[in-house]
């Protein structure tokens, strides 16, 4: 390359490496998200080569149909669970992470489920919830509880929570995992300083460790919260969204609109409305986490 200086020398090695994934990124990410943005403001039947723009009637369709906007009603027992689920992970981690034999064997034991394929997963707790031949229900009458016997997937009132749990198990030992990584990164001099200042271990957990968490709790949260508010493969292969309606998801309405009923305008502007809602649930608790983080 002759002539051509270093500087521009250096600018064409960068522009060669960049040029092909910035154009996959484009095409397969702005692109369709400037043309979805465009077709929530449609009316397009996901067939016809045209469309007719309506404005904001879709939007306003989500707003007031409560058979659509009302199913994030369905999603709040994730987000408990998740929560929960959250809490449960940092105690594993806190106690995985202290001198107990065989910590290594319960490590791997906690993490197995969320390497299983989560349609593998709903097939298998298919077997376990099932009202008449479950496990769960077999092993409740077997102890003498059979009063707690339930249709577990069947009762409007639990089969969210039965289908959350689910994910509880799942991706527990997921959580479990990163804080276990954020624990170990927490110099040992920080404990030993506590102790020799009367620290208790519940007192150094509050003051220490969970202020050293605060990122990896707002990333956890972050994948916890967005995962609930986007749930779709528990509800779709277990229930289709029954017993009448009542396990539908917002991302599984999305859907079936779409492909069911062929209103890819509709299911379009439903998509913004939960990208909307994440992004701002999202940021209410990043705001909340951090504070406790500062304080």
């Amino acid at each position: 390359m002759g002539g051509i200086s270093y500087r521009a020398q250096r600018w064409l090695v960068l522009v060669g490496f960049l040029a092909v994934p910035l154009t996959l990124l484009v095409m397969l990410t702005y692109y369709p998200a400037v043309k979805l943005l465009m077709q929530s403001f449609t009316d397009w039947d996901g067939i016809s080569s045209e469309s007719n723009w309506i404005g904001w009637e879709n939007y306003k369709e989500i707003f007031t149909n409560s058979d659509l906007f009302g199913v994030f009603l369905h999603q709040i027992p994730y987000v408990f669970v998740g929560i929960v689920q959250n809490v449960i992970a940092i105690l594993f981690a806190i106690i995985l992470n202290s001198r107990l034999k065989g910590r290594n064997f319960f490590r791997v034991m906690l993490f197995l489920p969320f390497i299983m394929n989560a349609v593998a997963v709903a097939f298998m707790f298919q077997y376990v919830l099932d009202t008449t031949n479950g496990s769960l229900n077999g092993l409740l009458g077997a102890v003498g509880l059979e009063s707690l016997q339930q249709s577990w997937l069947g009762n409007e009132s639990i089969v969210n929570y039965s289908l959350a749990s689910i994910g509880f198990w799942r991706f527990m030992g997921y959580n479990m995992v990163i804080y276990l990584a954020a624990l170990q990164s927490i110099p040992g001099d920080m404990y030993e300083a506590a102790r020799i200042d009367g620290a208790n271990r519940l007192q150094t957990i509050w003051h220490l460790t969970l202020p050293n968490l605060t990122k990896i709790i707002q990333l956890n949260m972050f994948l916890t919260i967005s995962g609930a508010l986007a749930v779709f493969d528990l509800p779709f292969v277990l229930t289709k969204g029954g017993p009448a309606g009542a396990s539908e998801t917002f991302l599984l309405k999305t859907i079936t609109t779409a492909f069911q009923f062929n209103n890819f305008g509709l299911a379009s502007a439903m998509s913004i409305v939960l990208l909307v809602l994440t992004v701002l649930i999202l940021a209410i608790q990043n705001v909340v986490i951090n504070r406790r983080g500062d304080n």
